[in-house]
């Protein structure tokens, strides 16, 4: 069986499944990525940095984009140019692969970038398959959830509402489609909801055990370095980016309550402070700048350490020797780095926002109101205080296993 995967990061959210199919001598797996796309050498945690690598047995292909954008573009429709450029591309190195004696049976994308748009014209006899993430609503998920920010004017929701046209395309097009949650399926209208599936992509619980010998250095003033390790009060919070759309505003001012409380307890924040998938902070200042004009003289700076984006390693070592996780997030794509602190047994504080509820009665996580920092804070607060878990259990969920999740993907692609 032939199994095209088409990603401009391949191989993103495809990861587990790509090399699980390549594994089997029955199949052959090639994938297409935008030129310069970084491959990603694990799970793309939140706030981890993924340097580039391959997927063994994949045979990857680059695709680059054939022109520039145009310089009279009507400003709506400058994001649909760029999705017909990258559908363009993919589609000119989809021919190639074709000249090149390669036909898949089967072709599985993510449609965000318009990289499906044309492949059926290439490939008029293949299954198209698509990834559904996300569907974009001008109320009440990632915009016009929280009142505090402003409102979007008309021009904007005009360009929101055009974001979807890629995506109802390309669900036009398929002849399946899958989302790795019941909340983001639901996103989705109604009649294009009986179209999708729902399959997590599977977390690899073994690269989340418990480490007794974690260490995690970082620096303080003056070149000073402190270490941590497991048995610290470490409370961590791990983004992308520092940004309202995770919760980073209500996470700071729940900090001097919380720093008071527990004057031993040091925080940890990974992730970047550039950049973010929402408004940006006010001033042409980065969100954390933002907060910390804001709270920064009621904290002792001493201990919130800001690490930026951590590498692999270190992001699992930070999973061990936190002993309190806070996840914050809008109604938006439930960040891994959520599922993977709750699998790997650490005590998670999260939103109570409707991505996290579908998991957290099942992984024992405590939810809170996404505006209430008081509470926020108190329950930070009573969990330090409880100690650290000794010894630490790390939970199972079925629809989050990994051999689970792969053998029910592959059912569904048909390749089982």
């Amino acid at each position: 069986m032939k199994i095209l995967f088409i990603h401009q990061n391949f191989p993103a959210q495809f990861l587990h499944l790509a090399a699980d199919l390549a594994r089997d001598p029955a199949m052959q797996v090639v994938a297409l990525g935008l030129h310069g796309g970084a491959a990603t050498p694990g799970v793309a945690t939140p706030g981890v940095a993924t340097p580039g690598v391959t997927t063994p047995g994949v045979t990857l292909r680059r695709y680059q984009l054939l022109r520039a954008a145009g310089a009279d573009t009507h400003p709506l429709l400058a994001e649909q140019e760029t999705h017909v450029r990258y559908a363009e591309a993919c589609a000119a190195c989809a021919m190639q692969l074709q000249r090149d004696g390669f036909t898949p049976d089967v072709i599985y994308a993510h449609p965000g970038w318009g990289e499906a748009l044309f492949i059926k014209d290439v490939f008029p006899h293949a299954r198209l398959l698509i990834y559904c993430e996300y569907y974009y609503a001008l109320e009440g998920q990632d915009v016009g959830f929280d009142p505090s920010l402003p409102p979007l004017s008309l021009p904007e929701r005009w360009r929101l509402r055009l974001r979807n046209s890629t995506n109802l395309l390309s669900m036009e097009l398929a002849d399946a489609a899958l989302s790795p949650t019941h909340w983001q399926r639901s996103t989705y209208p109604a009649w294009a909801q009986d179209k999708i599936s729902v399959i997590h992509d599977g977390v690899d619980s073994e690269r989340l055990r418990f480490n007794p010998a974690a260490r995690l250095a970082l620096p303080l003033a003056q070149g000073a370095m402190r270490t941590f390790q497991p048995g610290d009060e470490v409370v961590s919070y791990v983004a992308r980016h520092l940004e309202p759309m995770r919760g980073f505003q209500v996470f700071m001012r729940a900090l001097p309550d919380l720093l008071q409380r527990r004057p031993q307890a040091h925080v940890i924040v990974a992730g970047g402070e550039a950049g973010g998938y929402g408004h940006a902070a006010p001033g042409g200042a980065s969100w954390k700048q933002h907060m910390l004009a804001e709270v920064g003289d009621h904290i002792d700076l001493a201990r919130v350490h800001f690490t930026g984006q951590l590498a692999p390693a270190q992001y699992l070592d930070l999973l061990s020797i936190s002993r309190m996780h806070a996840y914050w997030s809008v109604p938006f794509v439930l960040s891994w780095s959520f599922l993977e602190a709750a699998l790997s047994g650490l005590p998670v504080i999260a939103s109570a926002t409707a991505p996290v509820l579908e998991f957290a009665a099942r992984l024992d996580v405590h939810t809170v109101p996404f505006f209430d920092a008081a509470a926020f804070a108190d329950a930070l607060a009573e969990r330090c205080a409880a100690g650290p878990q000794d010894p630490r259990q790390p939970r199972h969920l079925p629809d989050t296993d990994l051999a689970q999740c792969l053998a029910r993907q592959r059912q569904w692609l048909g390749a089982s």
